[in-house]
């Protein structure tokens, strides 16, 4: 059963902004409250004030709501009529549906002088001979009763008759209190049967055996109990459970605050059966297996998203775009990058993939996209993947490689023009300024090697005019 908190109330005040002393309007319908309390003393200026379909078995504790205007109380356990003369600017009071069976009560509502509507039907009272025009006749700031306005002839003709309907009403209020005392007494008398019944089924013996008896067969029930489980004996109790669910539904029950009680009980023992039931049936998940003992990574997309992975031949590089719900804060990510698989969990749930290629981890970069909220991871590779089939790229030559084979050319070159150093071309002085051809800047002409005598394949033309 609830309780009127402070962390309650300011659950319900989120449109004040969960501030309660300056709180104006405050439902706390369905709350399963017994007790009307602390509110006098939180809100003061509260307007309006739900308590509708509640416990409540008592009006108390809001006589200091001086600017209360409208109270609900309908669907409680209210019997009286009381404690409501601070209210002085109450002008709206709905007792619909409760167990008022004092109509007389009603003359400490004379005192709130503002009050224009009540509603009482729905209650005991609403039955008696009379119940219009007493109320109309002692209620004379009242418009409106049960949703329907007071004439002026009514209220005359109710004030000309009222001694008569009020010998009426306090011979019916007086014949309803002792029906009410006798549904009492009867009330605790099943209350107690119950409580003595419950404690004769948690006694050892309940069920007629001797101790004797259960003695003897208890090894032969433990023996059965190792061989196979108890499942009949579930299935048994929750026969008996629901034949006696049904018997307390189609048990008839009187009007009253204590049959209202009891069904509540009833269902929030069922409530709790459940939950055990539940939490017995409910499986241990086993935690998902994402590397298996011979330490073989597997693929995993636990929270199934979407995602795409891209082999960066130009940067020599993976890249996986991971599409991370977008609204979800990163706090709740993390990424994991190895040599052979990448793992990234969201929320706790994993996404492990494994790579094509052997990548650097110290190397990898994470970034997310502030609008669509997807997850990048470059992962440079370790090396070239050559696969069969495929054309291997070419080996990039480094600049000492290249710088290493031009000396070895002039090397060679020097050689073969030391072979007769007296041999040796000159430029042509005459021609170095030439009209047709343009000669690049700095480009060193290349001597021409003479080839000599002792070459075997040099051979002497006459014709031939010697070179300069």
């Amino acid at each position: 059963m609830g309780r009127i908190t402070e962390d309650l109330i300011r659950r319900n005040a989120e449109h004040n902004e969960c501030v309660i002393f300056s709180l104006e309007e405050l439902s706390l319908h369905q709350q399963e409250i017994e007790r009307l309390e602390h509110i006098d003393k939180w809100c003061r200026e509260l307007k309006i004030l739900y308590l509708q379909n509640n416990l409540i078995g008592k009006i108390e504790n809001v006589s200091k709501l001086k600017k209360l205007e409208y109270l609900n109380l309908a669907l409680n356990n209210i019997e009286k009529i009381e404690n409501l003369e601070g209210c002085e600017g109450l002008t709206k009071l709905d007792l619909t549906v409760n167990f008022i069976g004092e109509l007389s009560s009603i003359k400490t509502l004379q005192h709130n002088i503002h009050l224009k509507e009540i509603f009482l039907m729905g209650n005991p009272c609403a039955d008696f001979e009379g119940y219009r025009p007493f109320v109309v006749a002692t209620l004379q700031q009242l418009k409106w009763l049960d949703g329907k306005e007071i004439e002026r002839s009514e209220r005359i003709q109710a004030l000309q008759n009222f001694p008569v309907i009020e010998r009426q009403i306090r011979e019916q209020e007086k014949a309803y209190c002792l029906r009410r005392a006798k549904d009492k007494e009867e009330a605790q008398r099943k209350l107690q049967e119950e409580q003595e019944n419950k404690e004769k089924k948690s006694r050892p013996g309940f069920d007629g055996r001797w101790y004797t008896d259960i003695a003897a067969t208890s090894s032969v029930e433990s023996k059965d109990h190792l061989q196979a489980p108890d499942t009949g004996e579930y299935t048994k109790k929750e026969l008996d459970e629901c034949e006696d669910d049904l018997e307390f539904w189609n048990k008839p029950s009187l009007f009253t605050p204590e049959s209202r009680m009891e069904t509540l009980r009833h269902i929030e023992k069922q409530r709790k059966d459940q939950e055990k039931l539940r939490g017995k049936k409910k499986k241990v998940k086993l935690p998902r297996t994402l590397i298996t003992e011979d330490g073989k990574a597997l693929n995993v997309n636990e929270p199934k998203l979407d995602f795409s992975l891209k082999d960066d031949e130009k940067r020599n590089q993976i890249i996986l775009d991971l599409a991370v719900y977008r609204y979800m804060d990163t706090s709740l990510i993390d990424v994991d990058v190895q040599p052979t698989y990448v793992r990234v969990m969201v929320k706790g749930k994993p996404f492990q993939l494994v790579l094509p290629a052997e990548v650097k981890p110290d190397s990898s970069s994470v970034k997310r996209s502030q609008t669509t909220g997807h997850l990048l991871i470059c992962m440079p590779k370790v090396g070239e993947v050559i696969t069969g089939g495929q054309r291997a790229s070419k080996p990039m030559k480094s600049t000492s490689d290249s710088s290493m084979e031009q000396t070895n050319k002039r090397s060679q070159q020097v050689e073969r023009l030391e072979v007769d150093p007296s041999k040796h071309s000159f430029p042509d002085v005459a021609n170095i300024v030439q009209g047709a051809k343009h000669m690049p800047r700095r480009v060193r002409s290349e001597p021409t090697i003479t080839p000599s005598e002792d070459d075997p394949d040099f051979e002497d033309n006459p014709e031939v005019p010697p070179l300069i």
